[in-house]
């Protein structure tokens, strides 16, 4: 077994204090971009746990407020410190017998792996298939039927204009072909897609337990800003305007 001899002389000392030297001061650097690295993701972790979450649109019945892949950001505190109002988009998770629930294909390891990291700091979405996104039409108490005489929704014997945010596109002048009239109980909410001939909403399951309503528990959150793509990024309006005159 061989063994190396370092020279004592000034030169030698040198050289081996700046070869030291050097190697410490990449150790700190690497050691201050690992921490910087666990801050970020810990931030972000703590961001989509508490504050937004993010989703992807996988279906056309929020068309043309929401459409396919658009990506969306969710304000989680309104469940937590505050109420919905009658317009806001919301998601939240399936009340019972609304979604069809399809068995997964497996994936491999590392996909899963890399999918639950970045969703673990909102990057990914892969739960997206498994909550519904709807607009807020009643609240609790509310009295909505569809339709008057002229076509238009009512909440709490007010005709309401969803001209605003309902797709035009259906072929159809009334605000709903489903007619329906609810009282939406305590903690609850009424929900319909703004693209009324395509979206399984509140309408079509009144003939399940919750009879058509959502908990309030079962929301996520209020949804507020398209992030992607690019060409739509933008606010999400709730259009309080429409609900303005309803007591």
């Amino acid at each position: 077994m061989g063994t190396e001899r370092i020279e004592t002389g000034d030169g030698e000392r040198t050289l081996l204090t700046s070869t030291r030297s050097r190697a410490g001061k990449g150790f700190l650097f690497l050691r201050d971009v690992l921490v910087i690295i666990l801050i970020a993701i810990l931030v972000a972790f703590l961001v989509k746990t508490f504050l937004v979450r993010s989703f992807f649109i996988p279906s056309g019945s929020m068309r043309q407020t929401l459409i396919e892949d658009d990506r969306i950001l969710v304000d989680e505190l309104t469940p937590r410190f505050g109420s919905y109002s009658r317009g806001d988009v919301v998601v939240f998770r399936d009340p019972g017998g609304w979604l069809n629930h399809s068995p997964q294909q497996g994936e491999p390891p590392l996909v899963r792996a890399v999918e639950w990291a970045l969703s673990a700091v909102g990057l990914a979405a892969p739960d997206s298939d498994e909550h519904l996104i709807k607009r807020v039409i009643g609240i609790s108490g509310d009295h909505v039927v569809c339709c008057d005489d002229s076509g238009r929704i009512t909440v709490n014997g007010v005709a309401i204009d969803e001209a605003p945010y309902v797709n035009q596109q259906t072929g159809s002048s009334a605000a709903s072909e489903t007619s329906f009239d609810v009282v939406v109980p305590a903690d609850s909410l009424w929900v319909l897609g703004d693209n009324r001939g395509n979206s399984q909403d509140s309408r079509f399951h009144t003939d399940q337990p919750g009879q058509g309503f959502v908990p309030v528990s079962n929301v996520v959150g209020r949804t507020f800003l398209i992030t992607w793509p690019l060409s739509r990024v933008g606010l999400v309006d709730s259009h309080p305007e429409v609900f303005e005159r309803v007591p």
